[in-house]
């Protein structure tokens, strides 16, 4: 685990760096889903930074493209481009776009910000896999806000009907959206029976653990069901007065925040 616990440091610490330069907002889902892309750019995804639409690649999608600046940390510590052009980002005449955006950007699958229609679109390229015999994986990573999305419920029932096996939905469940609790804006629970009802393979996992997501993604996937793994994770996870404080969804962190945040994410575990 350490390479992709050192690759979600980076993110977190290539993140606040953006937020603070560029006046980018969502640095709390940024660090909310560090881990995940640390695992995945770390571990799991196939892809290759030297031929970026190689025909077998894994596809990820992030849905939740609001959190983009994660991404585009994760793509330039994995060598897609210079992380120098991370300086550049939600500054005017940037590629890097405070919305995740695929254009001139080598790693983006597909532009986001608009909520749910991820998970549709990763339906879509599974779909065109299975029905070419490919072997690569589609995995869509959502917010729990997001879920509210009337959309998002018709691609699980599509995902199920058609056992789109290889598509792995990755919900980052850290309880917050943009102005108030999940809970008080629009109830998911009982969410992991609502999942299996649509037909999906459920596991729930520590959002922040790098062995339960490894453990996670490298099970065998059901041979007639999407997978969906539930991620408990804290929004600002890694910044302490950040944690938990719905005020990150759109602030960013300047002055004294920015040294403070820096340096408690230099001296984490």
């Amino acid at each position: 685990m350490n390479k992709s616990k050192a690759l979600a440091k980076s993110i977190r610490l290539r993140a606040l760096e953006m937020a603070n330069l560029g006046g980018g907002s969502h640095i709390g889902s940024v660090l909310s889903i560090a881990d995940v892309l640390g695992v995945l750019y770390g571990n799991i995804l196939r892809v290759r930074a030297d031929d970026p639409l190689y025909v077998d690649r894994d596809r990820f999608i992030l849905s939740k493209g609001h959190a983009g600046a994660g991404v585009y940390a994760a793509l330039a510590e994995s060598n897609f481009f210079s992380v120098d052009l991370l300086k550049t980002h939600y500054q005017n005449g940037s590629r890097l776009s405070g919305h995740v955006s695929h254009k001139n950007v080598d790693g983006v699958e597909f532009s986001t910000g608009s909520l749910g229609h991820g998970l549709s679109v990763a339906c879509g390229i599974a779909l065109s896999g299975k029905l070419d015999n490919k072997t690569f994986n589609t995995y869509c990573l959502l917010g729990d806000g997001e879920c509210d999305e009337g959309a998002n419920w018709e691609a699980m029932l599509f995902a199920s009907h058609y056992r789109l096996n290889m598509l792995t939905a990755i919900i980052d469940y850290n309880k917050l959206q943009s102005l108030d609790t999940v809970a008080n804006t629009m109830g998911l629970e009982p969410f992991r029976q609502k999942w299996e009802s649509f037909g999906w393979d459920v596991i729930e996992v520590d959002g922040h653990s790098h062995s339960e997501l490894y453990e996670a993604f490298k099970i065998p996937s059901d041979m007639h069901k999407p997978r969906c793994i539930i991620c408990h994770s804290i929004k600002g996870k890694g910044v302490s007065f950040m944690e938990n404080s719905v005020l990150w969804h759109y602030r960013s962190p300047q002055g004294d925040e920015y040294a403070s945040a820096v340096n408690e994410v230099i001296n984490s575990d």
